[in-house]
């Protein structure tokens, strides 16, 4: 079971993909895919209807692909959670993880142009495994509860702009990714109950070559710990998006060259889909 959203930015209608007999659509149960809709039971309602033969077929080919989830409050994320990755940024893998945010709207579909800020020079890359919240995380004891949290699982894209980031940091890494389109998120969001979150190989293509191939079981902390740990320093809201580290082979290792305007990424997760975005002047 996968859930999308589709139709033209900022009138996006939720559906749900059943494996074996198309999409559905979801106006009878939710007007959106969002924290109150996860919070609420909506993908244990959603999957009773499916079951009853409840919800109505909904044609959806040639339309637009939006994020699976409506916009969160807050985009979490997370630095240096791959030790290969880390290494090539010029780092030691990290203690305890490495925080900092991405303005909600960075959020676009999986198909959506991604736009350069004027004057950047050095636009990256980062397959990541997204992680939506479910239900409030609030002084979590231990990782154990923490998946209990998890509503499901997204393919993200944590475009970045390195100048920004690290040249032009003022201490703190946000100013390299908050600008407008700098997280393509899905096509589909699925269910926690059907993906183990560290047993998923991510990969990513720049023009058609490989960059990134690499897997969540090389993740310095687990989504668990990661999820146990932000819980201690902020309140994560149902809806809310965590992108939990890319692995090696970013433009920032100095292997390869930084993204221009016509530029086509690619990237992909087990289970969790494919995304393809053009590069174009913002």
């Amino acid at each position: 079971m996968r859930f999308m959203r589709v139709g033209a930015p900022g009138a996006e209608r939720p559906v749900v993909l059943d494996d074996q007999d198309g999409a559905y659509g979801l106006s009878g149960l939710t007007s959106d895919i969002d924290g109150a809709f996860l919070a609420g039971g909506g993908i244990a309602a959603v999957r009773d209807a499916l079951a009853e033969g409840a919800l109505p077929v909904e044609r959806i080919d040639g339309e637009r692909i939006g994020a699976p989830i409506a916009r969160p409050q807050a985009v979490v994320c997370v630095g240096m959670n791959y030790a290969a990755h880390a290494a090539e940024s010029g780092s030691a893998p990290p203690e305890r993880p490495v925080i900092f945010f991405k303005h909600p709207n960075t959020v676009v579909g999986p198909y959506d142009e991604v736009l350069v800020p004027r004057g950047a020079e050095k636009v990256d890359w980062e397959v990541e495994l997204g992680v939506v919240i479910g239900r409030r995380v609030r002084y979590l004891a231990s990782p154990d509860e923490a998946l209990d949290h998890v509503a499901g699982y997204v393919l993200s894209n944590d475009v970045s702009e390195r100048a920004l980031q690290i040249e032009q940091s003022g201490g703190q890494w946000s100013k390299g990714k908050c600008a407008e389109t700098f997280n393509p998120l899905g096509p589909w969001l699925v269910p926690a109950d059907e993906v183990d979150p560290q047993a998923l190989g991510l990969r990513s293509w720049v023009n058609g070559e490989v960059r990134q191939d690499s897997a969540t079981a090389d993740m310095v902390f687990s989504v668990a710990t990661l999820i146990h740990d932000i819980s201690q320093y902020m309140v994560l809201e149902p809806g809310d998006l965590l992108n939990t580290g890319t692995p090696q082979g970013v433009a920032l290792s100095g292997r390869f060259p930084y993204l221009s305007v016509d530029d086509v990424m690619e990237i992909e997760i087990d289970g969790l889909g494919r995304q393809r975005q053009v590069l174009v002047k913002a």
